[in-house]
């Protein structure tokens, strides 16, 4: 008899969790935009920068950003490395700073 009591809670406790399992997930169409263009960074040190950033973003996505101190730059450049493990060789990370930080001093 205890074994029916148990058999009929988990059955209460379960019925729910099993109509819940046959909801169809309603899928939904997403559309990006994505930028597109071959402008390149332009100027004294853009090589780093056309070499490892122009991978992943447009230059007119990058030259569009606020300006930036060197050490925000960094950090961006630190978070792209880390956290989205972009191939950005270590020994461009100050020649990319140093450019990207010298973009603001000419808008």
């Amino acid at each position: 008899m205890r074994a029916l009591v148990q058999i009929a809670v988990l059955a209460v406790i379960a019925l729910p969790l099993c109509a819940q399992a046959e909801e169809k997930p309603t899928l939904k169409s997403v559309s990006v935009d994505l930028p597109i263009g071959d402008r390149m960074f332009e100027g004294p040190g853009a090589d780093a920068a056309n070499n490892n950033c122009l991978a992943c973003h447009s230059a007119g996505m990058v030259l569009n950003q606020p300006a930036l101190s060197k050490t925000q730059w960094r950090a961006e450049v630190d978070k792209m490395r880390t956290a989205y493990k972009a191939p950005i060789d270590s020994n461009d990370v100050d020649s990319i700073v140093d450019y990207l930080a010298g973009l603001g001093s000419t808008r």
